[in-house]
């Protein structure tokens, strides 16, 4: 084949394999971004629950009973270590990606731990109520 394109043989193949396992960046990056899969489940498993419930007293005990089940416990304490990791890098990364902020990181740890108090607060309040 002769005109203005190059033969096939002389274009560069990045060779794809395991090359992010060389780098310890990338190795935290992608077991990261593998986390993401764990809260995907676990939302999913939640959503389950919640149609359950919606579907009435029956359904709603059939997933609370398999909930109970020895590779569901598993599952969730797997997803809890994996949650666990993925929230803690993303703390981690999240003062790189926003932009600055004129507050001091003690105030607003403060800011953020407070509002953390006030939300299980009020959660607990909501479940006492409707409990009752």
């Amino acid at each position: 084949m002769s005109g203005r394109f190059k033969p096939a043989a002389n274009t560069y193949v990045r060779p794809m394999g395991r090359w992010w396992r060389r780098d310890p960046f990338y190795v935290r990056y992608m077991l990261r971004e593998a986390t993401a899969i764990f809260v995907t489940l676990y939302a999913l498993d939640l959503l389950i629950g919640l149609f359950c419930l919606w579907r009435g007293e029956a359904a709603y005990t059939v997933w609370l009973t398999a909930m109970r089940s020895g590779p569901a416990v598993l599952f969730h304490l797997i997803a809890f270590v994996m949650i666990c990791y993925h929230s803690y890098t993303w703390f981690k990364v999240m003062p790189k990606t926003m932009p600055p902020v004129p507050i001091a990181p003690g105030l607003m740890l403060r800011i953020c731990l407070a509002a953390v108090v006030c939300v299980s607060i009020a959660t607990l309040l909501l479940v006492w109520r409707l409990g009752r």
